[in-house]
């Protein structure tokens, strides 16, 4: 009996303790809030107000809005400049968290006005504010003369656009004036930097719809993001590490998103639900924002997986700022839901409401997107290039003022142990610090190989794109020849595919060999012959062809003006070398390639050319582009004639 009266008090002791720990970390929890209303001065409350790293963990914005306002309220009526436009700066922000974009900018362009009473920093405040709220209210023009602004008062040295055009929709162009515009400012060595680019990168790809190619761009900035976590001789501050435990929320989101799109629902789920979750703590409007879309999502991946009720649940959830997109995506999954779940009536209600909604806002964004793109494509013709030239020289300097530096700092710390430190503590810290650096080579050099390989995907499919593009261009001018009645046209048109099929087929052998820089000619002059008999039936079956090209090999600055060369010769073989029969009609192709030099020979057997025919080389077509092909090669055209057809020869570099 007294062992279970003793086990019975220990029990209710633990209770008591659980219950103070945990009224202590609520405590902790309040801090925030109840520091700011502790702090004295106004200055005191600001940099409790902005420098938190997480000021709504506890209390929302509402909470905060009310305590700002009384005080507010007393420095207006103590006439307490100062403090009063430092209490406007916080209201500002906090509409602009509460989503209220029009009440926020009508307090910060108030604030602008009187920008020169402000500290260097409560100026950066307000101006970043009004850019959030611009970008918001999709008033980009407005959002870029903030940027100028920015930019005269010293903040940034460029006005960048990227986000402005993913704003747009235009995501393409995002990720192409994000690479071009960032990549530069980025040190080699600075893996939390090309953490967030690579990150940036995989959110543009994902919005364009290349998902595949988006979750290679996101597990490259994962890989970063690891290094940064290893690297031992890196100090980091509270918020550094929350900053990091965000972006890493962030990558393993749009990873998610990545897989629903793939329709990897189970792989997707945990990652979204773990993004969620610390996303939530965040006070950033684009991170609240990354929760609702990634909710959206796991609403989706539960509802593939026939999950109803769990589905059911998300989609119900109350946000407080919910953008049209993201309502329209909710409108379409509720629809799903209840299509379904057979509440067909339900169904057909969300449907309604996602068509009252797009056809009210289809016009309007229409004339706004023509608007602001004019404006961002005028702003950014005035992009200076030196400028981003100068910004990657200071960074390098800097990269190696620091790795100086840090040599600097390396060298005095190991004099340091070789007097503090004694015999085998030193060889195991040596031994100890060794393996650590063996491990982030190793990751280096895994991350550097998928990247080679990933370079070479992407060349083979912008070889393939470009093949693509221009059989479209080919299958426009056979359409345009099917409308054309004049035979000149006609010709010309086909003239023409020929040329577009001929340097289609160079990008078509590109991307199906295993190297991209060379192409193999034996192959590819049989393929373009292949081509142009099939235009020229007539004349081009019974000809017999002989092509001495094996084992020679052509890059691809090369390897156009040859196939167009041939192209033009060819051609004229079959239209006008053996007019009346080509039973015994010869062609003889001959390419070698020794060393640095090479040599080029075509002959046939035809008709040849007539005396005439220098005096209309200006005037021919065929010739002038076979010349200006050749003058490209760095050689000249040489032509033999003889009664048994004609020779065109020339050496090349």
């Amino acid at each position: 009996m007294e062992r279970y009266v003793r086990l019975l008090f220990t029990f209710f002791c633990f209770v008591i303790f659980l219950e103070g720990s945990a009224q202590s970390l609520l405590d902790d929890e309040q801090s925030v809030l109840k520091e700011f209303q502790d702090t004295d001065a106004p200055s005191g409350r600001y940099d409790v107000f902005f420098h938190s790293v997480n000021r709504y963990n506890v209390n929302s914005a509402y909470d905060w809005l009310d305590t700002v306002k009384v005080y507010l309220a007393n420095a207006e009526k103590t006439n307490d400049t100062l403090a009063t436009r430092l209490y406007l700066l916080m209201e500002a922000q906090l509409y602009n968290d509460l989503g209220e974009y029009d009440k926020s900018t009508a307090l910060a362009k108030d604030l602008f006005d009187v920008k020169e009473s402000l500290d260097v920093e409560a100026r950066n405040k307000v101006l970043d504010v009004l850019d959030d709220n611009y970008a918001n209210l999709q008033l980009y023009d407005k959002q870029i003369q903030i940027r100028k602004v920015k930019r005269e008062l010293g903040i940034t040295n460029n006005v960048a656009f990227y986000d402005i055009y993913a704003n747009l929709g235009l995501y393409r162009k995002a990720w192409q004036q994000y690479a071009q515009e960032v990549k530069p400012t980025i040190a080699d060595n600075d893996s939390y930097g090309l953490a967030k680019y690579h990150s940036k990168m995989g959110s543009y790809l994902f919005l364009d719809d290349s998902a595949p190619t988006a979750i290679r761009e996101l597990n490259k900035a994962k890989g970063y993001l690891n290094v940064y976590l290893n690297d031992i001789s890196v100090q980091r501050t509270e918020d550094d590490i929350f900053e990091t435990e965000l972006l890493s929320a962030k990558i393993d989101g749009d990873i998610a998103k990545c897989h629903v799109k793939m329709g990897e629902y189970e792989t997707a789920i945990p990652l979204l639900e773990s993004s969620i979750e610390v996303l939530k703590a965040s006070p950033n409007n684009a991170d609240r924002s990354d929760v609702v879309e990634n909710t959206l999502f796991l609403a989706e991946a539960n509802l593939q997986l026939e999950k109803f009720a769990t589905a059911k649940k998300f989609l119900d959830m109350e946000f407080e700022n919910i953008n049209i997109d993201q309502t329209i995506k909710r409108n379409s999954l509720l629809a799903a839901y209840y299509d379904k779940t057979e509440n067909f009536k339900n169904a057909s209600l969300y449907y309604k409401r996602n068509e009252r909604i797009k056809d009210s806002l289809a016009q309007k964004q229409a004339n706004l997107i023509r608007q602001q793109l004019v404006t961002v494509v005028g702003n950014e013709d005035n992009q200076n290039t030196q400028r981003i030239i100068d910004e990657q020289k200071r960074i390098n300097e800097l990269a190696r003022n620091e790795l100086k530096a840090q040599d600097e700092r390396i060298n005095l710390v190991f004099i340091s142990l070789i007097f503090t430190l004694m015999g085998f503590a030193g060889l195991v810290y040596a031994y100890l610090k060794s393996i650590k650096n063996q491990r982030l080579i190793a990751e280096q050099k895994h991350i550097i190989e998928n990247a080679l390989v990933e370079k070479d995907s992407l060349l083979k499919e912008i070889h393939h794109r470009v093949k693509n593009n221009l059989q479209m261009v080919s299958s426009l001018l056979s359409l345009q020849t099917k409308n054309t009645r004049s035979k000149a046209a006609i010709e010309a048109l086909e003239e023409g595919k020929s040329r577009v099929k001929a340097m289609a087929l160079i990008h078509q052998k590109l991307y199906q060999n295993d190297d991209l820089s060379v192409i193999e000619m034996q192959g590819y002059i049989e393929s373009l012959i292949n081509s142009v008999q099939s235009v020229y039936k007539k004349g081009g079956h019974n000809i017999s062809i002989t092509i001495d090209a094996e084992g020679t090999e052509l890059d691809i600055d090369r390897a156009i003006p040859f196939g167009l060369i041939l192209n033009e010769l060819v051609s004229n073989s079959f239209k006008y070398a053996f007019p009346e029969s080509d039973e015994n009609g010869k062609i003889y192709i001959h390419l070698r390639k020794n060393g640095d030099q090479g040599y080029f020979e075509y002959t046939d057997n035809g008709v040849g050319l007539s005396e005439e025919t220098d005096e209309h080389t200006n005037s021919s077509m065929g010739l002038r582009l076979i010349n200006r092909l050749v003058n490209q090669l760095q050689s000249k055209l040489n032509i033999d004639r003889d009664a048994d057809g004609v020779r065109f020869w020339f050496n090349f570099s």
